[in-house]
């Protein structure tokens, strides 16, 4: 029977992107999320008709569900629909992500600070609190995966950044203690750091620091260039695979070589 995984933020971006990885390992894939804006985030979010293109381009493999991850039920919705739908689930996969500010800390207004941190790293905390009783209800020996996406902002500092920095921080402390609590199950948790990632988090990125392009981020990468949401999702398909039952607690750089100096 193949595998089945729960993608958030697949909307597109890193998202979108480790959708079609999984499928391309014979993975089925609940593609979910929010579909809608929010007048806390300074730029479009994902439309419904964008995961659409993402489900369809995977014909029966693929199913799309409307959910937000700072919502339980939502999250909830997610795992039921994949097991009610394909009969299991394996894998779930945190890649829902935002991006506010440009501003320092403390100027930085509350709606925002919140969506951030809701968003990255609660939304991270719902997905998994849905999926992890339902692969510890499978028999032993198990092959679950919850896999989140931090950022090189989960190791570093990022100026006029700090909401987001914190999240993605707080990802990376969640990953290392949820591995603690599910060890000797079976079931692994990692995270996967992008670098600068040629998506909409790094548009407005540039946006927020009136940057002319995204191109200039290239600069502070070892590669000399962007990475491709490609580069990343490779990482996490790998990690969702039974090939990778000896890594958890890990916390894998896909970042060009940004934070290396």
């Amino acid at each position: 029977m193949s595998r089945v995984a729960i993608v958030s933020g697949a909307g597109r971006g890193i998202g979108a992107a480790t959708v079609d990885v999984l499928v391309g390992r014979g993975f089925r894939v609940v593609a979910v999320d929010r579909c809608r804006d929010d007048p806390a985030i300074p730029y479009a979010l994902a439309t419904k008709a964008e995961l659409d293109r993402v489900v369809e381009r995977h014909g029966d493999r693929c199913l799309a569900v409307v959910g937000d991850v700072r919502s339980a039920s939502d999250m909830e919705l997610s795992v039921s629909t994949a097991v009610e739908h394909f009969g299991r689930l394996d894998v779930a996969v945190a890649a829902a992500g935002a991006i506010a500010g440009g501003v320092p800390l403390w100027e930085m207004d509350d709606a925002a600070y919140s969506a951030v941190i809701d968003i990255n790293l609660h939304g991270t905390r719902r997905l998994f609190d849905a999926a992890a009783p339902r692969l510890l209800d499978e028999p032993t020996p198990r092959q679950g995966r919850l896999l989140a996406v931090s950022s090189a902002a989960g190791k570093v500092g990022v100026t006029n950044l700090a909401a987001y920095v914190a999240a993605k921080h707080g990802v990376i402390g969640l990953v290392r203690g949820l591995a603690c609590d599910l060890a000797g199950t079976g079931i692994t948790v990692n995270a996967v750091c992008p670098g600068s990632t040629d998506t909409s988090i790094l548009a407005a990125s540039a946006s927020l620091y009136g940057l002319a392009s995204v191109e200039e981020f290239a600069t502070h990468q070892l590669v000399g260039r962007l990475l491709e949401p490609a580069e990343p999702a490779a990482l996490l398909g790998w990690l969702a695979s039974e090939e990778a039952s000896g890594v958890t607690g890990a916390v894998m750089s896909v970042d060009g070589g940004m934070t290396t100096t």
